[in-house]
């Protein structure tokens, strides 16, 4: 059976802070990365206050600190973004109020990759974008 985005939300995953195993991106071998859980992700974004923007670099970069390392894995946070900004769609399907949802769109915007492969597209985050008063 198919997981829900919900259900991916909600496993505990693996993560902590290990040694970077290859240079990739903008992260060095060796460097301490944090491999973020899907919930540590989504927590995060949760605490972006609202008409305030946050790119995937920079949400990268605010993870690692605050969770003592240098870098957060550039491959696990693409995976958990989707499944963050999918879940919070779930929630929205299951009549959740849109106040009451994590703001994906603070992180996302119609520009950025994951937003294509989002089930609903770009047309929530361009609109949530504009009433928060951040570029599309």
């Amino acid at each position: 059976m198919v997981k829900s985005w919900t259900d991916r939300l909600n496993t505990a995953g693996i993560n902590g802070i290990r040694p970077t195993p290859r240079t990739m991106s903008d992260v060095v071998e060796g460097q301490p990365m944090l491999v973020p859980t899907p919930r540590q992700v989504d927590e995060f974004i949760r605490s972006i206050p609202k008409g305030v923007e946050m790119d995937v670099r920079a949400l990268r970069t605010a993870l690692a600190v605050e969770h003592g390392a240098e870098v957060t894995c550039p491959v696990t946070i693409g995976y958990h973004l989707r499944t963050v900004a999918e879940a919070a769609l779930e929630d929205l399907e299951r009549g959740t109020a849109l106040a009451d949802i994590t703001p994906f769109w603070r992180v996302l915007s119609s520009r950025t990759p994951t937003t294509k492969k989002l089930s609903l597209g770009a047309k929530l985050v361009d609109e949530q974008r504009r009433r928060e008063g951040l570029d599309p």
